[in-house]
Protein backbone atom coordinates (compact mmCIF):
# COMPACT_ATOMS: atom_id res chain seq x y z
CA UNK A 1 0.00 0.00 0.00
CA UNK A 2 1.15 3.45 -1.00
CA UNK A 3 1.42 6.15 1.88
CA UNK A 4 0.40 9.56 1.57
CA UNK A 5 3.47 12.32 1.75
CA UNK A 6 2.84 14.22 4.69
CA UNK A 7 3.47 17.31 3.59
CA UNK A 8 1.98 17.49 -0.07
CA UNK A 9 0.56 21.18 0.23
CA UNK A 10 4.18 22.10 -0.33
CA UNK A 11 4.03 21.34 -3.90
CA UNK A 12 1.00 22.42 -4.16
CA UNK A 13 1.64 25.83 -3.35
CA UNK A 14 4.99 25.86 -5.41
CA UNK A 15 2.83 24.60 -8.29
CA UNK A 16 0.46 27.62 -7.73
CA UNK A 17 2.24 30.41 -7.33
CA UNK A 18 4.90 28.90 -10.33
CA UNK A 19 2.23 28.62 -13.13
CA UNK A 20 0.98 32.33 -11.79
CA UNK A 21 4.96 33.79 -12.10
CA UNK A 22 5.54 32.27 -15.51
CA UNK A 23 1.95 33.23 -16.77
CA UNK A 24 3.17 36.68 -15.99
CA UNK A 25 7.09 36.30 -16.65
CA UNK A 26 5.43 36.24 -20.59
CA UNK A 27 2.97 38.74 -20.34
CA UNK A 28 5.72 41.14 -20.04
CA UNK A 29 8.18 40.25 -21.98
CA UNK A 30 5.54 40.30 -24.61
CA UNK A 31 5.13 43.99 -23.03
CA UNK A 32 1.23 43.05 -22.71
CA UNK A 33 1.52 43.85 -19.48
CA UNK A 34 3.54 46.69 -18.13
CA UNK A 35 2.20 48.91 -15.52
CA UNK A 36 3.59 47.76 -11.72
CA UNK A 37 -0.13 49.02 -10.50
CA UNK A 38 -1.50 45.73 -12.59
CA UNK A 39 1.08 43.99 -11.90
CA UNK A 40 0.61 44.30 -7.97
CA UNK A 41 -3.30 44.18 -8.17
CA UNK A 42 -2.69 40.64 -10.31
CA UNK A 43 -0.24 39.39 -7.49
CA UNK A 44 -2.85 40.16 -4.88
CA UNK A 45 -5.64 38.57 -6.15
CA UNK A 46 -3.70 35.00 -7.36
CA UNK A 47 -2.39 35.22 -3.81
CA UNK A 48 -6.23 35.47 -2.25
CA UNK A 49 -7.18 32.81 -5.16
CA UNK A 50 -3.77 30.69 -4.33
CA UNK A 51 -4.82 31.14 -0.25
CA UNK A 52 -8.21 29.71 -0.28
CA UNK A 53 -7.05 26.27 -2.64
CA UNK A 54 -4.30 25.66 0.08
CA UNK A 55 -6.87 26.16 2.57
CA UNK A 56 -9.42 23.40 1.64
CA UNK A 57 -9.01 20.15 2.34
CA UNK A 58 -7.75 18.23 0.15
CA UNK A 59 -6.22 21.61 -1.39
CA UNK A 60 -7.19 22.39 -4.39
CA UNK A 61 -4.63 22.23 -7.60
CA UNK A 62 -4.99 23.29 -10.61
CA UNK A 63 -5.66 19.71 -12.33
CA UNK A 64 -8.10 19.47 -9.84
CA UNK A 65 -9.97 23.11 -9.89
CA UNK A 66 -13.55 22.43 -10.88
CA UNK A 67 -16.53 24.70 -11.59
CA UNK A 68 -17.61 23.40 -7.22
CA UNK A 69 -14.92 25.42 -6.16
CA UNK A 70 -14.68 28.60 -8.03
CA UNK A 71 -18.61 28.93 -6.52
CA UNK A 72 -17.43 27.99 -3.21
CA UNK A 73 -14.77 30.57 -3.43
CA UNK A 74 -17.12 33.22 -4.24
CA UNK A 75 -19.58 32.25 -1.55
CA UNK A 76 -16.80 32.02 1.22
CA UNK A 77 -16.18 35.48 0.51
CA UNK A 78 -19.77 37.10 -0.27
CA UNK A 79 -20.55 39.37 2.25
CA UNK A 80 -16.55 39.71 3.35
CA UNK A 81 -14.64 43.03 3.33
CA UNK A 82 -11.39 42.22 1.02
CA UNK A 83 -8.39 44.73 -0.10
CA UNK A 84 -9.28 43.15 -3.65
CA UNK A 85 -12.59 44.43 -4.45
CA UNK A 86 -13.67 40.76 -4.50
CA UNK A 87 -16.99 41.61 -3.79
CA UNK A 88 -18.01 43.20 -7.06
CA UNK A 89 -18.95 42.14 -10.06
CA UNK A 90 -16.42 43.46 -12.43
CA UNK A 91 -13.96 41.94 -10.11
CA UNK A 92 -15.01 38.75 -10.15
CA UNK A 93 -15.04 38.34 -13.98
CA UNK A 94 -11.11 40.03 -13.72
CA UNK A 95 -10.18 37.50 -11.67
CA UNK A 96 -12.18 34.34 -13.44
CA UNK A 97 -9.68 35.68 -16.08
CA UNK A 98 -6.83 35.91 -14.62
CA UNK A 99 -8.03 31.67 -13.73
CA UNK A 100 -8.63 31.04 -16.95
CA UNK A 101 -5.25 32.82 -18.72
CA UNK A 102 -3.39 31.54 -16.07
CA UNK A 103 -4.81 27.84 -16.79
CA UNK A 104 -4.70 27.80 -20.20
CA UNK A 105 -0.72 29.22 -20.29
CA UNK A 106 0.25 26.11 -18.12
CA UNK A 107 -1.21 23.75 -20.27
CA UNK A 108 0.35 25.14 -23.29
CA UNK A 109 3.52 24.52 -21.46
CA UNK A 110 2.51 21.26 -20.11
CA UNK A 111 1.11 19.86 -23.27
CA UNK A 112 -1.85 19.32 -21.08
CA UNK A 113 -5.29 19.65 -22.30
CA UNK A 114 -6.85 23.17 -20.76
CA UNK A 115 -8.59 23.15 -17.67
CA UNK A 116 -11.64 25.37 -18.79
CA UNK A 117 -13.33 25.32 -14.80
CA UNK A 118 -12.77 29.60 -14.73
CA UNK A 119 -14.97 29.91 -18.20
CA UNK A 120 -17.28 27.24 -17.27
CA UNK A 121 -18.03 28.97 -13.96
CA UNK A 122 -18.50 32.45 -16.28
CA UNK A 123 -20.17 30.64 -18.36
CA UNK A 124 -23.05 29.83 -15.71
CA UNK A 125 -23.00 33.08 -14.26
CA UNK A 126 -24.32 35.89 -16.77
CA UNK A 127 -24.20 38.94 -14.70
CA UNK A 128 -20.30 38.89 -13.75
CA UNK A 129 -19.52 37.73 -17.23
CA UNK A 130 -21.55 40.93 -18.83
CA UNK A 131 -20.48 43.16 -16.00
CA UNK A 132 -18.65 45.49 -17.95
CA UNK A 133 -21.18 45.49 -20.89
CA UNK A 134 -21.94 48.71 -19.99
CA UNK A 135 -19.03 50.89 -19.23
CA UNK A 136 -15.69 48.70 -20.37
CA UNK A 137 -13.64 51.25 -18.92
CA UNK A 138 -15.32 52.96 -16.39
CA UNK A 139 -14.80 56.69 -14.77
CA UNK A 140 -12.45 56.56 -11.61
CA UNK A 141 -13.72 57.20 -8.64
CA UNK A 142 -12.82 60.24 -7.26
CA UNK A 143 -13.50 63.00 -4.10
CA UNK A 144 -15.70 65.84 -4.74
CA UNK A 145 -14.59 69.15 -4.48
CA UNK A 146 -16.78 69.61 -1.17
CA UNK A 147 -15.02 66.33 0.25
CA UNK A 148 -11.61 67.01 -1.43
CA UNK A 149 -11.82 70.51 0.52
CA UNK A 150 -12.79 68.98 3.82
CA UNK A 151 -9.91 66.62 3.44
CA UNK A 152 -7.46 69.44 3.28
CA UNK A 153 -8.70 71.27 6.29
CA UNK A 154 -8.66 67.51 8.58
CA UNK A 155 -5.24 67.10 7.69
CA UNK A 156 -3.77 70.03 8.04
CA UNK A 157 -4.92 70.76 11.70
CA UNK A 158 -1.58 68.50 12.28
CA UNK A 159 0.51 71.32 11.12
CA UNK A 160 1.00 74.52 12.73
CA UNK A 161 -1.29 77.17 11.12
CA UNK A 162 -0.03 80.90 12.30
CA UNK A 163 -1.90 83.56 11.50
CA UNK A 164 -4.97 81.55 10.62
CA UNK A 165 -8.38 82.93 11.85
CA UNK A 166 -10.52 81.37 13.84
CA UNK A 167 -7.96 78.40 14.20
CA UNK A 168 -5.71 77.71 17.14
CA UNK A 169 -2.22 78.09 16.73
CA UNK A 170 -1.44 75.04 19.10
CA UNK A 171 -3.78 72.46 17.91
CA UNK A 172 -1.58 70.46 16.14
CA UNK A 173 0.35 69.89 19.28
CA UNK A 174 -1.96 67.64 20.18
CA UNK A 175 -1.29 65.02 17.55
CA UNK A 176 1.19 61.83 18.04
CA UNK A 177 4.43 61.84 15.95
CA UNK A 178 2.23 58.39 14.81
CA UNK A 179 -1.13 60.46 13.63
CA UNK A 180 1.21 63.13 12.45
CA UNK A 181 2.68 60.60 10.40
CA UNK A 182 -0.32 59.07 9.10
CA UNK A 183 -2.14 62.64 8.07
CA UNK A 184 1.19 63.57 6.25
CA UNK A 185 1.15 59.87 4.37
CA UNK A 186 -2.71 60.37 3.27
CA UNK A 187 -2.03 64.34 2.00
CA UNK A 188 0.87 63.17 -0.26
CA UNK A 189 -1.68 59.93 -1.46
CA UNK A 190 -4.35 63.57 -2.47
CA UNK A 191 -1.63 66.28 -3.08
CA UNK A 192 0.85 64.00 -4.64
CA UNK A 193 -0.92 61.37 -6.84
CA UNK A 194 1.36 58.65 -4.43
CA UNK A 195 0.17 55.09 -4.72
CA UNK A 196 0.44 53.55 -1.31
CA UNK A 197 4.01 51.27 -2.66
CA UNK A 198 5.37 55.25 -3.84
CA UNK A 199 4.69 56.57 -0.66
CA UNK A 200 6.47 53.47 1.28
CA UNK A 201 9.51 53.92 -1.13
CA UNK A 202 9.95 56.92 -0.27
CA UNK A 203 13.55 58.06 2.40
CA UNK A 204 14.74 61.00 3.45
CA UNK A 205 16.25 62.38 0.17
CA UNK A 206 12.75 62.11 -1.32
CA UNK A 207 11.54 66.07 -0.44
CA UNK A 208 13.02 68.37 -2.81
CA UNK A 209 12.77 72.34 -1.74
CA UNK A 210 15.42 73.84 -3.49
CA UNK A 211 13.93 75.65 -6.31
CA UNK A 212 10.33 75.79 -4.75
CA UNK A 213 8.60 79.36 -4.16
CA UNK A 214 8.86 79.03 0.23
CA UNK A 215 12.19 78.37 1.75
CA UNK A 216 12.53 74.86 3.23
CA UNK A 217 9.13 73.95 2.33
CA UNK A 218 9.19 70.69 -0.28
CA UNK A 219 7.23 71.25 -3.24
CA UNK A 220 7.84 68.31 -5.21
CA UNK A 221 8.83 64.63 -4.29
CA UNK A 222 11.19 62.28 -5.70
CA UNK A 223 10.36 58.56 -6.14
CA UNK A 224 13.37 56.26 -6.33
CA UNK A 225 12.58 53.08 -7.79
CA UNK A 226 10.86 50.17 -6.42
CA UNK A 227 9.43 46.75 -7.51
CA UNK A 228 9.01 47.48 -11.07
CA UNK A 229 8.74 50.92 -10.66
CA UNK A 230 10.77 53.49 -12.31
CA UNK A 231 11.80 56.72 -10.47
CA UNK A 232 10.48 59.78 -11.48
CA UNK A 233 9.61 63.07 -9.60
CA UNK A 234 6.09 64.56 -9.19
CA UNK A 235 4.77 67.85 -7.42
CA UNK A 236 3.05 68.47 -4.27
CA UNK A 237 0.31 70.54 -3.45
CA UNK A 238 1.34 73.24 -1.55
CA UNK A 239 -0.76 72.31 1.44
CA UNK A 240 1.11 68.86 1.29
CA UNK A 241 4.41 70.36 1.43
CA UNK A 242 3.62 72.38 4.56
CA UNK A 243 2.67 69.66 6.31
CA UNK A 244 5.49 67.27 4.79
CA UNK A 245 7.96 70.13 6.09
CA UNK A 246 6.38 69.71 9.32
CA UNK A 247 6.75 66.18 9.49
CA UNK A 248 10.88 66.43 8.42
CA UNK A 249 11.46 68.71 11.39
CA UNK A 250 9.43 66.67 14.33
CA UNK A 251 11.06 63.54 12.82
CA UNK A 252 14.22 65.08 13.10
CA UNK A 253 13.63 66.37 16.64
CA UNK A 254 12.66 62.53 17.88
CA UNK A 255 15.71 61.74 16.16
CA UNK A 256 13.95 58.93 14.45
CA UNK A 257 16.91 56.59 12.76
CA UNK A 258 17.27 55.01 9.37
CA UNK A 259 16.41 56.55 5.71
CA UNK A 260 12.75 55.44 5.42
CA UNK A 261 10.47 58.73 5.38
CA UNK A 262 7.53 57.30 6.92
CA UNK A 263 9.16 54.65 9.56
CA UNK A 264 6.79 52.14 11.42
CA UNK A 265 8.34 52.42 14.56
CA UNK A 266 10.35 55.17 16.40
CA UNK A 267 13.90 52.27 15.93
CA UNK A 268 13.25 53.36 12.04
CA UNK A 269 11.25 50.07 11.08
CA UNK A 270 9.70 50.45 7.41
CA UNK A 271 6.04 50.63 7.50
CA UNK A 272 4.56 47.61 6.25
CA UNK A 273 2.04 47.42 3.48
CA UNK A 274 -0.54 46.03 5.95
CA UNK A 275 -0.31 49.23 8.45
CA UNK A 276 -0.36 51.74 5.87
CA UNK A 277 -3.34 50.37 4.67
CA UNK A 278 -4.79 50.02 8.12
CA UNK A 279 -3.83 53.61 9.22
CA UNK A 280 -5.28 55.03 5.64
CA UNK A 281 -8.61 53.36 5.71
CA UNK A 282 -9.06 54.32 9.86
CA UNK A 283 -7.50 58.19 9.10
CA UNK A 284 -10.39 58.49 6.34
CA UNK A 285 -13.44 57.17 8.91
CA UNK A 286 -12.42 59.50 11.10
CA UNK A 287 -12.48 62.71 8.30
CA UNK A 288 -15.89 61.53 7.82
CA UNK A 289 -15.32 60.22 4.40
CA UNK A 290 -16.15 56.51 2.51
CA UNK A 291 -13.19 54.59 3.98
CA UNK A 292 -14.25 51.78 1.33
CA UNK A 293 -10.73 49.40 -0.13
CA UNK A 294 -9.09 50.95 -2.64
CA UNK A 295 -9.08 55.08 -0.92
CA UNK A 296 -5.59 56.15 -1.36
CA UNK A 297 -6.36 55.21 -5.28
CA UNK A 298 -9.23 57.54 -5.07
CA UNK A 299 -7.16 60.18 -3.46
CA UNK A 300 -4.49 59.39 -6.49
CA UNK A 301 -7.27 60.04 -9.37
CA UNK A 302 -8.16 63.51 -7.25
CA UNK A 303 -4.97 64.73 -8.03
CA UNK A 304 -4.33 63.39 -11.65
CA UNK A 305 -8.43 64.92 -12.13
CA UNK A 306 -7.00 68.75 -10.68
CA UNK A 307 -4.01 68.39 -12.51
CA UNK A 308 -5.79 67.89 -15.97
CA UNK A 309 -8.12 70.35 -14.92
CA UNK A 310 -5.40 73.29 -14.46
CA UNK A 311 -4.48 72.82 -18.03
CA UNK A 312 -1.58 69.95 -17.88
CA UNK A 313 -0.63 68.60 -20.63
CA UNK A 314 -1.92 64.70 -19.84
CA UNK A 315 1.54 63.68 -21.24
CA UNK A 316 3.02 65.40 -18.30
CA UNK A 317 0.69 64.14 -15.67
CA UNK A 318 0.97 60.60 -16.97
CA UNK A 319 4.70 60.82 -16.21
CA UNK A 320 3.69 62.10 -12.53
CA UNK A 321 1.62 59.43 -12.14
CA UNK A 322 4.26 56.85 -13.38
CA UNK A 323 1.42 55.33 -16.14
CA UNK A 324 1.15 55.31 -19.98
CA UNK A 325 0.01 58.30 -21.74
CA UNK A 326 -2.71 56.05 -22.85
CA UNK A 327 -4.19 55.97 -19.44
CA UNK A 328 -5.39 59.42 -19.28
CA UNK A 329 -7.91 58.56 -21.35
CA UNK A 330 -10.35 57.90 -18.62
CA UNK A 331 -9.31 60.91 -16.42
CA UNK A 332 -10.41 63.00 -19.42
CA UNK A 333 -14.05 61.96 -19.78
CA UNK A 334 -14.46 63.54 -16.60
CA UNK A 335 -12.55 66.34 -17.05
CA UNK A 336 -15.01 66.46 -20.50
CA UNK A 337 -17.37 68.34 -18.22
CA UNK A 338 -16.65 71.47 -16.54
CA UNK A 339 -15.96 70.73 -12.55
CA UNK A 340 -14.45 73.44 -9.73
CA UNK A 341 -10.79 73.30 -8.92
CA UNK A 342 -9.49 72.41 -5.32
Amino acid sequence: MTSLPLFDEVPTQAGLREAFERWLADQRASQSLRQPGSIEVYREMWRGFMGWCLGQSPAVTLASLDVADLQAFQAARFGMKSADLSLTPRHALRLMRLVDRVLRHHAAQTGDEPNTAASDWLADNPHVRYAEAASADPLPDFLSVAEAKHLIAFLSNARPRPGVSGVRRDVHVAFTWQELRNRVAVGLHLGGGLTPADLRALTLKSPISRGGRVRERPWKVSIPVHGDAVARETPIAPWAGELLQHWLQVRLEMQIPGDVLFPATRTGKPWSKQSHYAATRQLLQEAGLDSNDGGTFRLRHTFALRQLRRGTAPEEVARWLGVEPAVMDRYKRVVSSPMDVV
